[in-house]
């Protein structure tokens, strides 16, 4: 494996990361789900990394730290673990990560990163990977969210409010069906993309749960796994590859 641990000096404090591929000047900022930092994200950077990218998993509840770790088949089943992960989920705002962001891109560049950066979220992630793009316009290349919860909802810091913001390529994977992303979200997302003239994909994995990407999750599903793989690794390859 070619993680190396890094730490980023933030404007809150410092945030530990997982760097991963050597020489790439593509890279890519995966924002994690709701369970932190662990053995399957790196699984995930590693596999991305393979594709020629600089990968960045940074912990997004740095703020919080030390915690877990957290088991991600069972942490909402048990009262004490659900208790921790929703405090830390509600406590690390939008506003928080997107100017964590700032630094996250900073650290990219500090590599050697000189070329298009991308992100990818997955469930909390899916969202900040989103307004990532919305808050850097000029630094994010590509973002990509997959059963990311609450991307067209009421609240202020929800994506669909920013989109206009964004210059890149987005794409969007949702689980069939996903109470934290319904289909009235779904269809207000894409009105707010055609109206910002964002170039778009909103992709429904039919009979996948949330959580179906994560090797860890209870609701992983091999060939939805795979089908997500495929549709990551040529959107990137379509939007950050140069040459």
């Amino acid at each position: 494996m070619s993680k190396r641990d890094i730490e980023i000096r933030t404007a809150d404090g410092t945030a530990k990361a997982g760097l991963f591929g050597k020489g790439a000047t593509a890279g890519v900022i995966l924002y994690m789900d709701a369970f932190g930092p662990r053995p399957a994200l790196d699984e995930m950077a590693e596999r991305l990394a393979a594709e020629g990218y600089a990968v960045l998993v940074p912990d997004l509840f740095y703020r919080d730290a030390p915690y877990g770790p957290f088991d991600a088949k069972t942490a909402f089943t048990v009262d004490e673990s659900k208790m921790a992960l929703m405090a830390m989920v509600g406590g690390t705002t939008q506003e928080m990560t997107i100017r964590d962001s700032g630094a996250f891109l900073d650290a990219l560049a500090a590599e050697g990163v000189t070329g298009p950066i991308g992100t990818v979220g997955y469930c909390m992630g899916g969202a900040r990977a989103l307004n990532a793009a919305a808050s850097y316009p000029n630094r994010i290349k590509a973002a990509a969210s997959f059963h990311g919860g609450n991307l067209a909802s009421d609240a202020p810091d929800s994506p669909y409010h920013h989109v206009a913001a964004i210059k890149t390529r987005v794409y969007v994977g949702t689980a069939g069906v996903d109470r934290s992303f319904p289909p009235q979200q779904s269809a207000r997302l894409a009105e707010a993309l055609r109206s910002a003239e964002v170039d778009h994909i909103i992709e429904n994995y039919v009979g996948m749960a949330h959580g179906w990407c994560m090797p860890d999750h209870g609701a992983f599903d091999v060939a939805g796994a795979e089908r997500h793989w495929k549709r990551l690794t040529v959107f990137f390859a379509e939007t950050l590859k140069q040459g």
